[in-house]
């Protein structure tokens, strides 16, 4: 056997931090912590909501909260950035070939946000 030891790279706490490709998708991945608590505040106001009028109101009053409402405009604006992204990758990802001709990237993305804006849409007229 040798004596040599195996060359070992080091890796830092902070490597993606060197290349702007990783910062970004850091930084994409990193959205998830806002709805990770918009999910949560939701949570708790169902519970709230089983639970009667005075912890409804409590809720209410929770969720009136100056902290709570920009954490929870972190997270819209979190998700759309996170949804922008997606939709940005979808044509790369999965091409759609109609009568065997690429459909164009634009049309694809603008696709995909005509069908938030009519989900957006519907859901606000139903609540």
């Amino acid at each position: 056997m040798s004596n040599r030891k195996p060359y070992v790279r080091e890796m830092t706490r902070t490597w993606w931090k060197d290349h702007p490709f990783y910062r970004f998708y850091m930084v994409r991945e990193a959205t998830v912590l806002p709805l990770i608590l918009f999910t949560l505040f939701l949570t708790i106001g169902l519970g709230s909501l089983v639970k009667g009028p005075e912890a409804w109101a409590s809720w209410l009053d929770f969720m009136a909260n100056p902290v709570v409402v920009a954490i929870n405009i972190v997270a819209l604006l979190g998700s759309l950035f996170h949804a922008q992204t997606f939709f940005t990758m979808m044509p790369q990802v999965m091409p759609i070939r109609i009568k065997g001709k690429t459909l164009d990237k634009k049309i694809v993305v603008l696709t995909q946000w005509a069908a938030v804006a009519a989900i957006s849409l519907i859901v606000l007229i139903v609540v």
